[in-house]
């Protein structure tokens, strides 16, 4: 009786919000050697998007550092498009212009990582349904002065 108890507990664990994916492990990107151009461009506005461009989620990764990475603005729409970015508390740079979204206890929930032309994700089927890539937005527009 023991046993099957145990059983149902880890299918039930792993089934459950407290499960991890397997992300291989990638050293941060050591940006004293970047052109700092290349890596101004990774700041600012960027924009979680399906295959078909219909569900979006606008994210601003940030310089400010932050629990185990730097900051991140996420619009509070995101949730319900992707119910993962509600425990997404954070953001790292790592080689090969990889990105993760860590939650707060600095485990990576989603990776974004470049195979290609543009950035596909990457981690545990529930956190990533739906996300098919992520893409820059262009910078605003700098305001002209009002005379």
């Amino acid at each position: 009786m023991r046993g099957a108890a145990l059983a149902i507990a880890a299918v039930l664990g792993a089934a459950g919000p407290a499960s991890t994916f397997d992300f291989a492990p990638v050293k941060p990107l050591d940006t004293a050697q970047v052109d700092p151009a290349l890596l101004k461009d990774t700041f600012g506005a960027w924009e979680i998007r399906d295959k078909a461009g219909k569900r979006r989620c606008r994210i601003v990764l940030s310089r400010e550092p932050a629990i185990g990475g730097m900051g991140i603005e996420i619009a509070p729409q995101c949730a319900k498009a992707y119910p993962a970015m509600n425990d997404v508390a954070g953001w790292r740079l790592l080689e090969g212009w990889t990105i993760d979204l860590i939650d707060p206890l600095r485990k990576t929930r989603v990776r974004f990582e470049t195979p290609d032309d543009r950035y596909v994700a990457f981690g545990e089927p529930g956190d990533i349904a739906g996300m098919d890539n992520l893409v820059k937005l262009p910078d605003a527009p700098a305001q002209k002065p009002q005379r």
